[in-house]
């Protein structure tokens, strides 16, 4: 796990210091049509390592993923992953790689049982040995045991979620990408999701975050990037932004940051 107390590198940093480096997002810019939402963002993510990013909805960081994930075109900038540029690669050739997404408003099969929907993640991702795969998300979720026979779409939109977040552990990432995983949840449920990316980490994986549950997503987090209008605005260990008036400014606006005082 790499220490909380090292900042999120930044592209201007000597190339030496780069070298570990799973995940190099370097000068990204996503425009949609003429209006541009993404601007000249960088940031990297170590193995290992945990990374909230945060901000208001609006903010661009879903289009900032979208575009590492090769789901939307990016007007300029480059992305490396495990030393592979993947700039321009497709979206199947960037899971396969061992990036895997599961985006807000992720679509499982309905017409697919709840195992055979676990069963084609891992046809995408690197698992091994698919009875172990199986059994292991079944141990962190057991609704999803219970209800392995069913479909889909017979499901809760929070069993859904679920179901989203199971596809993604199974499918072996190297870098898992969690877009607002609460939705439709409990908080115990959410505190069992954000235990299990924890623990992904601790297993040499890594984790980007995005949640507008602030105070829980910090908690597991190693490093925190933090986006308003389209740019990276701040990057530091996930500890320093903790009770910070940072957030309050950025969330709420700086009355709140005056309010506390």
């Amino acid at each position: 796990m790499v220490s909380p107390s090292r900042p999120v590198p930044r592209p201007g940093e000597p190339a030496a210091d780069r070298q570990d480096w799973l995940l190099s997002v370097e000068d990204l810019e996503v425009s949609y049509g003429k209006a541009p939402v993404v601007h000249g963002v960088s940031f990297g993510v170590r193995a290992g390592e945990f990374v909230a990013l945060l901000g208001r909805n609006g903010a661009g960081k879903s289009s900032t993923l979208h575009a590492v994930c090769g789901l939307i075109g990016k007007r300029a900038g480059r992305v490396r992953f495990g030393g592979a540029d993947i700039t321009h690669a497709t979206p199947e050739r960037i899971v396969a790689l061992g990036l895997v997404p599961v985006l807000e408003g992720h679509r499982v099969f309905p017409s697919l049982t709840v195992e055979d929907n676990l069963l084609v993640a891992t046809y995408a991702g690197r698992s091994g040995e698919v009875r172990q795969a199986l059994d292991r998300v079944y141990a962190v979720f057991p609704e999803l045991a219970e209800r392995r026979r069913q479909p889909a779409s017979r499901l809760s939109g929070g069993q859904q979620q679920i179901l989203a977040v199971g596809q993604g552990i199974i499918a072996d990432p190297r870098l898992l990408i969690l877009d607002e995983p609460s939705g439709g949840l409990a908080p115990i449920v959410v505190d069992r999701i954000l235990e299990v990316a924890a623990d992904l980490c601790r297993a040499g994986a890594a984790v980007i975050l995005v949640e507008q549950l602030v105070d829980k997503a910090l908690r597991h987090a190693d490093q925190a990037l933090v986006m308003e209008t389209g740019r990276l605005v701040r990057a530091a260990p996930a500890a320093d932004l903790r009770g910070s008036d940072v957030l309050h400014e950025i969330y709420l606006g700086a009355a709140a940051a005056v309010a506390r005082v």
